[in-house]
């Protein structure tokens, strides 16, 4: 008699997430949602300063062909200390350019922990879940969750009146930001659901 051939385990889902900290604090993010990683002086050029507004953690904005990409401090975001950013994110699918403080390493993510209950407040928009690198456990950021509908709405107001502003088309950004010079990061598709460095002397911050 012939025994059944073990059934296959599944192979195990991975994604390639970049480790950076802001404050001092680690964070992770999909590099597929990276599009380009930039020094904050390259992009002190082509940044324009914008008037106060009720969203402090936006101060600078650079056009990408139609569409404003918004620089976010990280610091301001995450409620943590100030911290001189030298490097800056441009997000994918977003308006999103996010100042950080450097690059940690990038790595392997195999497993992502849904966001315990004590994630209760702003939290659970900022973080898709949890993951463990070299026993550490570390927040994986959502990309869209820098700026809301709602702060979009009121930073495009503040920039540019007449425009009508969406909050919500980002296809367009993001084929505009593709034409930018830089170092691009470039990677595949992330497999999970998302339901589950030196001081610069850049006004920039």
């Amino acid at each position: 008699m012939r025994l059944p051939a073990p059934a296959k385990a599944p192979p195990v889902r991975t994604e390639q997430i970049i480790l950076f900290r802001i404050s001092g604090q680690l964070f992770a993010v999909s590099s597929a949602s990276v599009q380009e990683v930039r020094s904050v002086d390259t992009l002190a050029g082509s940044a324009r300063e914008i008037s106060p507004s009720e969203i402090r953690k936006v101060r600078h904005t650079v056009l990408r062909g139609e569409h404003h990409l918004y620089v976010v401090n990280g610091a301001l975001h995450f409620n943590l200390p100030p911290s001189p950013a030298a490097l800056v994110f441009v997000l994918r699918r977003t308006r999103t350019a996010l100042l950080v403080d450097g690059i940690e390493k990038m790595t392997t993510m195999s497993r992502l922990q849904a966001l315990p209950q004590a994630f209760c407040n702003d939290e659970r928009n900022w973080y898709r879940g949890l993951t463990a690198i070299d026993q550490i456990v570390v927040p994986v950021v959502k990309p869209e969750g820098f700026l809301t509908p709602d702060e979009l709405f009121a930073l495009d107001s503040v920039v540019d009146p007449a425009l009508t502003p969406t909050g919500g088309s980002t296809d367009s950004a993001s084929t505009s930001a593709d034409t930018i010079s830089g170092s691009a990061i470039s990677d595949g598709p992330s497999t999970f659901s998302t339901d589950t460095t030196p001081d610069s002397a850049s006004a920039i911050q």
